[in-house]
């Protein structure tokens, strides 16, 4: 549990990864390990690349390799202010003990993983193992979209990275399409000669107002989450920029939805006589795992025999997992038993960091056993 402390006690807002990423580094090399970094830091923003290392599982009975299973976290946090203690209370639950998120959002599972290969350098699983850690995630899963796929010898891996109970497991997640729209007005006095003006603002206001935002439908969300323009009050506003988004799990509905909100901004701006420049960025690509997904049934099996009782759930947000979906990888996103994450009631209970390891554990047996059969 040590570890655990020192990986959250260690800053890592995304682009300052450099800290951990080295931590992380050391003390893999220091179980006898070989860690390649990447070149992602650069075209992920990050403070350092991807680490990745690779621990051979023990040959089947007939003397063949037993292939490989990848498990991922990723070492970056959000933003906090100041540094983070780690507390542990009288009910055996991790928070931070100050006013800052805790890191358990991903540290858990990076404290997981290095344990998995501490464990493994000792005796060796009966499959091998990639253990990847991933860099600049919580801001566009960029770390994971600049790894080169090619580099690992895995067909099937999980990501350990979704703030709810044990036993989710998450077989859908949403397309997310970012919008960002910049309204160009002519700015006028607004007290003297407020007819000589064109109001960028206003024209943003009546364009949000024709469209329908929140909760769409059982898989869909829209939202406006930035404007911002204007100079002074006493100024007709000439600029005025709007940053939203769309998600869905169809990927026909994300892209109609973002076609209406481009649609009411075309329209508002030739309403009120200004220009409007708009772009949009998919961030990231949604799935649906498949019925007869073999990650799948492994982790189920491996849940129901720790005891929990398998759900499947769907997730509003994205994770490395959808990277490496989208790369046609039989990746599951698993759920790790942190909750509030990026908030500073942010916690994890001791014991869900034992169980975590225990299913991972639990997956690498079944996998070999199967591969057995």
């Amino acid at each position: 549990m040590s570890r655990f402390v020192r990986l959250c006690e260690a800053a890592s807002p995304t682009g300052d990864e450099r800290e951990i990423a080295d931590l992380v580094r050391a003390e893999l090399e220091s179980f006898g390990l070989e860690v390649a970094e990447d070149d992602a830091a650069v075209p992920a923003g990050a403070g350092a690349g991807n680490l990745l290392t690779r621990i051979p599982g023990r040959p089947r009975p007939d003397g063949s390799d037993p292939g490989y299973l990848m498990f991922c976290a990723h070492l970056d946090t959000v933003p906090h202010d100041g540094p983070i203690e780690v507390v542990l209370d009288e009910e055996g639950i991790y928070r931070s003990g100050g006013d800052t998120i805790l890191g358990a959002d991903n540290k858990a599972a990076v404290a997981v993983l290095m344990e998995m290969a501490a464990r493994a350098v000792a005796e060796p699983p009966a499959v091998g193992l990639e253990l990847l850690f991933t860099v600049a995630e919580e801001q566009g899963l960029r770390g994971a979209a600049a790894f080169d796929r090619s580099k690992l010898r895995s067909e099937m891996g999980y990501v350990l990275d979704h703030a709810t109970d044990i036993g989710d497991v998450i077989i859908a997640a949403p397309t997310h399409i970012g919008i960002r729209a910049e309204f160009h007005g002519s700015e006028a006095h607004a007290g003297l000669v407020p007819e000589s003006g064109r109001s960028a603002i206003a024209a943003a206001a009546r364009a949000i107002a024709e469209m329908e935002l929140g909760r769409l439908d059982e898989e869909s969300t829209a939202n406006i989450g930035v404007i911002s323009g204007g100079t002074s009050g006493n100024v007709i506003p000439g600029h005025c920029l709007v940053v939203g988004e769309a998600r869905s799990i169809d990927p026909e509905r994300v892209t109609g939805v973002i076609a209406e909100m481009t649609d009411a901004m075309v329209w508002s701006a030739s309403e009120a006589g200004v220009e409007v420049d708009i772009t949009t960025e998919k961030h990231f690509t949604g799935y649906r795992v498949e019925e007869d997904s073999r990650s799948l049934a492994l982790a189920e099996a491996a849940l129901s025999a720790r005891g929990h009782l398998p759900r499947r759930i769907t997730t509003g947000g994205g994770s490395d997992a959808s990277v490496f979906r989208a790369r046609d990888m039989d990746c599951l996103l698993l759920a790790n038993g942190t909750y509030a994450n990026h908030t500073l009631d942010e916690n994890v209970p001791r014991e869900n960091l034992v169980e975590m390891l225990e299913i991972c554990e639990a997956i690498v047996e079944l996998a070999g056993a199967e591969d057995q059969c």
